[in-house]
């Protein structure tokens, strides 16, 4: 009796797979060939973000903070890379996107006027506490 039912339970997934076309099945939802990369670098970000708020809080000493975070940037700089190989490749046209407005070079908008930041150049926030900058809402 058991075998029988198993006899008739393989013939009918049998049929089934045999009767299904691809046309019947759902279409698979195109993934953009960047989507794995824009999660990989939103997570580093948001690792950064977790590094620079522990240091702020004591809990790591500024050689760990200072020997992580250039372990992130060079993370996040390996995945760009990626990006802009996989652009390439793909023909993608970054000239589409508008090109960031250039800040005045001023020494104001280098030195965050919260948490008195240095950088190299002007930044619209600051790159340590996130702050807006001066002159550049």
């Amino acid at each position: 009796m058991i075998l029988a039912a198993a006899c008739v339970l393989t013939i009918a997934v049998i049929a089934f797979v045999l009767l299904v076309r691809p046309s019947d099945l759902p279409e698979a939802e195109s993934v953009s060939p960047f989507a794995h990369l824009d999660e990989r670098k939103a997570s580093i970000y948001e690792n950064l973000r977790d590094l620079q708020f522990e240091y702020r809080v004591g809990k790591l000493s500024d050689e760990d903070y200072q020997a992580t975070k250039k372990d992130l940037q060079r993370e996040l700089a390996g995945v760009l890379a990626e990006i802009d190989a996989l652009k390439e490749k793909l023909g993608v046209d970054t000239a589409t996107r508008p090109a960031p407005a250039k800040a005045p070079a001023s020494a104001a908008a280098s030195v965050c006027p919260k948490c008195r930041a240095k950088f190299a150049q002007p930044m619209k926030f600051c790159g340590e506490c996130g702050a807006p900058m001066g002159g550049q809402g």
